[in-house]
C-alpha cells in the first residue's frame, strides 16, 4: 500500500520534536501529552479505524507528530495516513486548541455534538475527558495551544470582572472573513515563526507581545459564551491610566512584558486600558508599546554605530524580522534605519 507524503516539508520542522509510528500498535500510548507538555496528565489514544491495518508494519510512517513549545504557546503539526479515532483521557484540559486543517478533514465529538473542520473551517476546542476526534485518510492538521488560565485571565481583564463560569469556545471557526480570517492569518504566522531558528519563538520580548496579541484576537474572533458581554461598550476612559501605562512601557521596553502587567502598573483592568488607549491615543496598548519600541530604537541608532548593528538593536526590542522592522521604521519615521545611522556617524 502506497503512503502519501506528509503535507508539511520535514525540512521546515527542524526546530520541532518529532514522534513517528509505522504500525498501529505503536500509536497506543506513544503520543502521551505529558511527553510534550510539562505537568500534563492527559493521554491521547490513537486507533486506526480499518481493523485490517492492525498488526501491519509500514516502511514509511503512518503517523507523524511535530511539536515545539515557546513561552506559554505550544505549536504542533499532526499527519495521519489512515482514518484514525483519537480519544483524550486523564484530567480536564488546561489548554485551548485552535486547529487548522491543511489536508483532509477532522471531526470533533463531545457527547452527542459533532463539528467537522475542513481547509475552509477550523476548530476551537479544549482537549479533555469525553473528547473524541475522528481524523480522515491522508489528513494533516496544524494546532496552536494556549493556556486556559491565561486566556481566562485576559478575558476577565477585558470584562473588568471575574468569570462566573468557565470560558467555552464554540467549536467552529469560519476562516472566510472578518476577525476570524485575521485569526487564521495570525495562527499561520505563529506556526511559520516556530519553524524558524531565529524567529520570535526564540526572542522572549517579541514572543510576549505576540502572545498578548494572539490571546486578544482569539477572544475577539472566536465565538464563545462571553462574546455578547465582550461586545458591549467598555467603561469610561481615565487619562491617568494612559500616562502610567506609557511610563511603565517606556521603562521596560526591552523586557518581555505582557499587557496584564501594563494594566496592573496603570492601576486599571485590561478592558479599561484598551478603552482609554483607543480613546486618547487612537491605538491599542500593544500598538503603543510597538511605537515606543520603535522610538527607542531610533534614539539608540541616533547615538552612533558603537551601540551595535541595526539588526542587533532591533532584536533586543523584539523585532526578529529585518524586512518587517524596516517597513515599520520607515512608516513611522519616514526614513530607513540606515539613514539614521549615517546621519549619526557624520
Amino acid at each position: 500500500m502506497l503512503i502519501d507524503p506528509p503535507a508539511i516539508d520535514p525540512a521546515l520542522l527542524t526546530m520541532f520534536d518529532i514522534v513517528q509510528a509505522r504500525y498501529a500498535e505503536e500509536l497506543d500510548g506513544s503520543s502521551r501529552v505529558n511527553e510534550r507538555v510539562a505537568e500534563s496528565r492527559r493521554v491521547y489514544r490513537y486507533q486506526l479505524q480499518d481493523r485490517s491495518l492492525w498488526g501491519r508494519k509500514f516502511e514509511s510512517p503512518i503517523f507523524n507528530l511535530a511539536t515545539r513549545s515557546a513561552g506559554t504557546i505550544l505549536a504542533s503539526y499532526a499527519d495521519s495516513q489512515f482514518a484514525t479515532g483519537v480519544s483524550v483521557e486523564g484530567d480536564e484540559g488546561d489548554l485551548f486548541c485552535f486547529t487548522s486543517t491543511l489536508r483532509g478533514d477532522i471531526t470533533l465529538m463531545r457527547g452527542d455534538e459533532a463539528a467537522t473542520a475542513t481547509v475552509a473551517r477550523g476548530l476551537a476546542w479544549r482537549p479533555g475527558p469525553g473528547t473524541r476526534v475522528l481524523v480522515g485518510d491522508a489528513s494533516t492538521r496544524a494546532n496552536v495551544f494556549l493556556k486556559v488560565a491565561e486566556v481566562e485571565e485576559a478575558l476577565e481583564q477585558m470584562l473588568d470582572h471575574r468569570l462566573r463560569r468557565p470560558l467555552e469556545f464554540r467549536p467552529y471557526l469560519d476562516w472566510s472573513g472578518g476577525l476570524a480570517a485575521s485569526l487564521k492569518w495570525q495562527l499561520d504566522f505563529v506556526l511559520r515563526e516556530f519553524q524558524r531558528r531565529d524567529g520570535l519563538a526564540g526572542n522572549a520580548v517579541a514572543l510576549a507581545s505576540m502572545t498578548d496579541l494572539l490571546i486578544t484576537l482569539v477572544l475577539r474572533a472566536a465565538p464563545h459564551n462571553y462574546t455578547d458581554q465582550l461586545e458591549k461598550d467598555p467603561a469610561g476612559a481615565v487619562p491617568a491610566y494612559v500616562r502610567r501605562a506609557e511610563d511603565f512601557m517606556q521603562a521596560n521596553s526591552v523586557e518581555p512584558i505582557r499587557m496584564a502587567q501594563v494594566a496592573a502598573a496603570a492601576g486599571c483592568s485590561m478592558r479599561t486600558l484598551v478603552a482609554v488607549f483607543r480613546h486618547f491615543r487612537g491605538r491599542t496598548p500593544l500598538g503603543a508599546l510597538h511605537r515606543i519600541r520603535l522610538e527607542q530604537i531610533h534614539a539608540e541608532l541616533s547615538l552612533g554605530a558603537n551601540r551595535g548593528s541595526i539588526t542587533a538593536v532591533a532584536r533586543r526590542y523584539g523585532f526578529t524580522n529585518a524586512a518587517r522592522f524596516g517597513q515599520a521604521f520607515r512608516r513611522h519615521f519616514g526614513e530607513a534605519p540606515s539613514d539614521v545611522v549615517r546621519r549619526a556617524s557624520r
